[in-house]
């Protein structure tokens, strides 16, 4: 099979690693790509955005599957674009990724259909949102209701930090069109996890769940990024919270995104809080997630495009999905002064050092320039380690982080931690 991968990230040179496993593939395409996916597939230069422009190359490069990446193109009807043109792609189409595109989409069709989620209000005017905040206790959690690179979200531990999130989203406009709705939400507390499932339609084959670290510096401090590290097992939850979560929320979302006419096929993630009163629902993406993917799809014995494929043909349910008992921790190494503004073109060293060590080491933003790797983004690598258990894979990843250096490198110390204790 020839199969081309949208996207650019370290959750796309995840999928290319996965995909290239496969017996089945002959050849793996990556639109735009990076140059650590161009180690093993051939990049294209074609934004993710260019939709005329990848069906062109797909057919004219005879590509029998395609796998979306990124939210942004889901949101916009990338899948709708490629069936349209008879090729066979991987990735909910443009009415049932609103479930991530939409947070007030989202809410409402966990409100109607009573699966778990903290109480929300969403407003379209800033004096209205701004008088309801006023009246809340803190903390409390603001949302832009578009898409917003993973940034759209903020928990305000004060009313001056919820009132300033606020005014950023709506009236500054700091994340575009995606601040003209907003949804205010109590805040809930508890142990975050996420567990990624694929679905077909009413069809859901939960994955191993993992733990995500939003915030940019130890100890969960700092603002939100799209992600500094990840874990898998998550020794430390119960098995039957994480079945309740299936049982509870996942499977009866994909139930319902059948009964509004909008069935889910692709990757459903989603973002829960184990409150005092069980798993409640944070939030849903219409993908797989970043750097989730990175510690996920390692732990996968089943053929990856067998997954696919069964999806596609509406098989899925037939198929047994196998997952190996290894731990895997991801340590993301990103760009000083990430999550804002950020350097670009710093030399990165220490990269073969790293894999010889064996970690897997999946590129986010680089570049390949006079021979030698270079940042080309705010989060540069995902490195991850695996072993046993989580403290000899989180060992082996703080490994290769330490030999992996560029200028203003800087990454958490603290991924995983809370497994171990």
């Amino acid at each position: 099979m020839r199969i081309l991968v949208v996207g650019s990230g370290g959750r796309e040179h995840t999928i290319v690693w996965a995909l290239k496993k496969s017996e089945k593939v002959k050849e793996v395409f990556c639109a735009p790509g990076n140059a650590g996916i161009a180690q093993l597939a051939e990049c294209v230069p074609i934004a993710v955005s260019e939709f005329a422009e990848l069906t062109r190359f797909a057919k004219e490069a005879s590509i029998d599957l395609v796998f979306i990446g990124p939210d942004d193109p889901l949101a916009d009807g990338i899948v709708d674009a490629f069936e349209a043109e008879g090729i066979p792609t991987y990735g909910p189409r443009k009415n049932a990724a609103e479930i991530e595109g939409s947070k007030i989409f989202m809410k409402n069709l966990l409100k109607k259909y009573d699966i778990p989620t903290a109480k929300y209000e969403t407003f379209t005017n800033y004096e209205s949102a701004l008088a309801y905040l006023r009246e809340q206790s803190t903390p409390i959690v603001i949302k832009a209701d578009g898409l917003a690179a993973g940034k759209g979200v903020t928990v305000a531990a004060t009313l001056e930090e919820a009132e300033k999130a606020l005014r950023e989203a709506m009236v500054d406009k700091v994340f575009g069109d995606a601040g003209n709705q907003i949804v205010i939400e109590e805040f809930l507390e508890g142990q975050e996890m996420s567990i990624l499932a694929f679905v077909d339609g009413e069809t859901v084959r939960a994955m191993v769940p993992a733990q995500d670290h939003k915030p940019i510096f130890d100890g969960d401090k700092g603002p939100n990024t799209g992600g500094m590290g990840t874990y898998t097992p998550l020794p430390h939850i119960d098995q039957a919270i994480i079945d309740e979560s299936i049982t509870n929320i996942i499977i009866p979302t994909a139930k319902a995104m059948v009964s509004e006419g909008r069935p889910f096929r692709g990757v459903l993630f989603a973002g829960l809080m184990i409150t005092k009163d069980g798993p409640k629902t944070i939030e849903f993406n219409a993908r797989m997630g970043d750097p989730e993917t990175q510690v996920v799809l390692p732990r996968l014995k089943t053929d990856l495009v067998d997954i696919v494929l069964a999806s596609l043909n509406g098989r899925l349910r037939d198929l047994d999905i196998e997952w190996d008992d290894e731990a895997a921790v991801c340590v993301v190494i990103a760009s000083e002064g990430y999550p804002a503004s950020y350097p670009k073109g710093r030399v990165i060293k220490g990269l073969a050092e790293a894999e010889a060590q064996g970690a897997l080491v999946f590129h986010a933003g680089t570049a390949s320039k006079d021979g030698q790797f270079v940042t080309n983004g705010g989060r540069v690598l995902g490195v991850v380690g695996r072993g046993k258990d989580i403290a000899e894979a989180r060992a082996r990843a703080y490994e290769a982080v330490s030999v992996i250096d560029f200028e203003g490198k800087q990454s958490r110390t603290d991924i995983a931690a809370k497994a171990l204790r």
